[in-house]
């Protein structure tokens, strides 16, 4: 067996390459745009989803495999056996096949729209009133902004811009010499313009551009258009010893990284058609790109403006091609008047999102920062929303003369130059920033409410899996638990002055602190149940399981005969089900209306199970360079709820697939009773007003089950 870049000889029979399995999940999102049973509106929605995951992948994890195989060519992948170059070449081979399935289920859809009134035009499309009325638009409002140059001895080939659309046409001059000519579609504009009038008829911005081309180009034969599109790498690395001798602070070190995004190498181009040999001859000499980056795609380029679309559309219309909306419930077991400290005071809460809302937790801090007896609140984040109203409550605490102490870490890609903005508010307030570990990121969700009364020191903890971001706490699934118990309040407190010291290796009693005390944890756990042979039981809900010293422990529980109950989002470069090493190990995934992303770890059955809630996924970079945190569930209820939820899960026949121990997913098939986990979850709580009730006859199947879980 070959060995890894560690000398560490690996055995790569029940395991599989991370970016190859990433690519397989995000076809069953794409995949999801197949369901007849998904709204039409929604299926776009699903093209868009999958479109815009595989730009950040070529962004991301294809722009660090092109860096990786230029510094270190020979570093092997310890899940697959194979190189930078090799992984490049079967992920570029893997794309054309998704591409095909993309196209035939955007003109599948496209069609369904079309049947409903909502229709993306062509000129031919337009009646000769509308085509005036197009073509007054782009004078007025397009034309003013364009930028349309040639390439030639005088023109240098534009720089593309990273994901940006332009319009591309091979010219021809009269005495027979090709040119390019490329017209940028303006980002200040919108990306379609709705006709006046119509409930849902519409024309791209790309549309109207390639039609107005020629006029542009008025002194040339336009002899072939297409729309085109780069992608850059967009993977930043940190290097602290570039700024040592530097007096710059970390937030500017963050803004000018941010600025090098831009001058990154191309790594995919987009075309909407096939060219000539002619104009990709001289598109090759224009953009530095090789062939095998080069791909067709019969969907739109940019599948942004399905949004845009959807606002726009009349409101009966939106709501036939749309899911039923959902609002978040306020939980039963929680009262809205009643001081949401004392009731956590009294037990620990659960909040699910987006089942749940997350108006409990917004309602729990502005009372502790109005709150005499509330001295501090300290908390960990990571990405906030733009219009944070969790930020504003942080600031008035500052100013009602709390201390806040806000642990922001500035590298959470993507969101790097929101962050900036927000850590900018809050010091203004009167909050301490601080920003997170040299080389390790703080991806850890903690809040911590310090209260003194007479008695003594209190404090209220909330530990979540997700970000403290209100928008997504309404589109993913996610768990935050809050709780008054004094040795997890106590290790909270401990954790924030590690983290205002520099010290990543301070000791706890109760929670598991990444990057040195979880994976020891973990591996500890599974070892107690592999030692209970086919009496043990491992189940862990997760977006990815990537780290190796896991995956092979995992496999060492399989072989010992213990259950193991795997529900993966994402990737898992675990292959279960292989004989004699994974067998016993069983991955479910769940892809559907929510983004699954609540981190749960199970160890053991029954009375002896012990239940942890997380901000880390098994992956290489939670356990080893991220600040993560894990938290034990202690409250009889709450476990019952955490079990009746991957029950669900594990159940679910509708949104899950079984991984397969090629690699491969296969949907799962549907015997008796159709269950979608999160459909069910909307019509479900999980909790219940106390006292208890006893079950009521019209209950579903689900509620009954909770409530023979709860004893009740």
């Amino acid at each position: 067996m070959p060995k890894d870049f560690e000398g560490i000889v690996n055995d790569y029979s029940y395991t599989q390459n991370r970016e190859l399995s990433w690519l397989r999940f995000n076809r069953r999102v794409l995949e999801e745009a197949a369901d007849d049973l998904v709204p039409p509106l929604e299926r776009l929605k699903f093209i868009s989803i999958f479109s815009s995951n595989l730009d950040e992948f070529f962004m991301v994890r294809v722009g660090s495999l092109l860096d990786l195989s230029l510094v270190s060519p020979d570093e092997i992948d310890n899940k697959s056996g194979l190189d930078p170059a090799e992984q490049l070449q079967a992920i570029y081979e893997a794309i054309p096949s998704l591409l095909e399935i993309k196209g035939q289920l955007y003109s599948r859809v496209s069609t369904l729209l079309a049947q409903a009134g909502v229709q993306d035009l062509s000129y031919d499309d337009l009646t000769a009133e509308e085509q005036a009325q197009v073509d007054d638009d782009f004078r007025a409002v397009v034309l003013p902004v364009l930028s349309p140059q040639i390439v030639g001895q005088r023109h240098p080939s534009p720089r593309l811009d990273n994901k940006a659309l332009y319009i591309t046409a091979l010219l021809r001059s009269k005495s027979g010499k090709a040119a390019l000519g490329f017209v940028p579609c303006p980002a200040s504009l919108p990306p379609i313009f709705p006709l006046p009038g119509s409930r849902g008829r519409f024309l791209r911005l790309e549309t109207i551009l390639c039609h107005w081309t020629p006029t542009l180009f008025k002194k040339y034969t336009v002899e072939e258009l297409c729309v085109i599109s780069a992608t850059r790498n967009a993977d930043l690395s940190f290097d602290r010893e570039k700024f040592e001798d530097s007096d710059r602070d970390f937030r500017t070190m963050m803004t000018q990284m941010l600025k090098k995004r831009a001058n990154q190498a191309i790594v995919r181009l987009e075309m909407d058609r096939r060219p000539s040999q002619e104009l990709l001859r001289l598109l090759g000499e224009s953009i530095q790109v090789q062939t095998h980056q080069i791909y067709c795609d019969r969907a739109p380029l940019a599948m942004g403006y399905v949004y845009g679309l959807e606002n726009a559309l009349p409101e009966d219309l939106r709501r036939s091609l749309t899911y039923h909306p959902y609002i978040p419930r306020w939980p039963e077991d929680l009262s809205r008047q009643e001081s949401m400290i004392e009731q956590i005071q009294r037990k620990d809460r659960l909040l699910f999102f987006p089942f749940d809302s997350i108006a409990p937790f917004l309602k729990l801090l502005e009372e502790a920062a109005e709150r005499p007896d509330v001295k501090s609140i300290k908390i960990t984040i990571y990405r906030l929303a733009s219009t944070s109203k969790i930020a504003r409550i942080l600031c008035r605490a500052a100013e009602n003369g709390k201390e806040v102490v806000a642990l922001m870490e500035l590298r959470a890609r993507f969101d790097e130059a929101n962050n900036i903005a927000w850590s900018k508010m809050l010091e203004e307030a009167g909050c301490k920033v601080i920003y997170g570990m040299e080389n390790f990121k703080c991806h850890s969700k903690l809040c911590l409410i310090t209260l003194q009364d007479k008695k003594g020191t209190h404090y209220i903890t909330q530990v979540g899996t997700g970000n403290y971001n209100e928008k997504t706490s309404a589109l993913y699934t996610d768990l935050s638990v809050m709780t008054a118990s004094p040795s997890i309040g106590a290790d909270g407190a401990a954790f924030f002055r590690n983290m205002l010291t520099d010290n990543l290796e301070g000791s706890y009693q109760t929670l598991w602190v990444a990057p040195y005390g979880l994976k020891p944890r973990i591996l500890a756990l599974i070892d107690e149940q592999i030692a209970k042979g086919p009496e043990g039981y491992l189940c862990f809900k997760v977006n990815s399981v990537t780290e190796r010293e896991v995956i092979d422990k995992l496999r060492q529980a399989s072989q010992a005969g213990v259950e193991i109950k795997l529900i993966v989002r994402g990737i898992c470069c675990l292959r279960p089900g292989v004989l004699h090493q994974t067998e016993n190990i069983q991955v479910t995934s769940i892809v559907g209306r929510y983004l699954e992303h609540a981190r749960v770890y199970v160890f053991g059955r029954g009375s002896d199970a012990k239940y942890f809630i997380a901000s880390a996924d098994l992956m290489t970079r939670n356990l080893r360079r991220r600040v993560e945190i894990a938290c034990p569930i202690f409250d009889p209820a709450i476990q019952d709820q955490l079990r009746y939820l991957l029950d669900l899960q594990l159940q679910d026949n509708a949104k899950a697939s079984f991984l397969q121990p090629s690699g491969a997913y296969l949907r799962k098939e549907i015997h008796g009773p159709r269950i979608d986990s999160q459909a069910e979850l909307m019509k479900t709580s999980l909790h219940r007003p106390e006292p208890d009730p006893v079950p009521r006859p019209n209950q579903s199947f689900f509620q009954r089950l909770l409530a023979l879980l709860r004893g009740a």
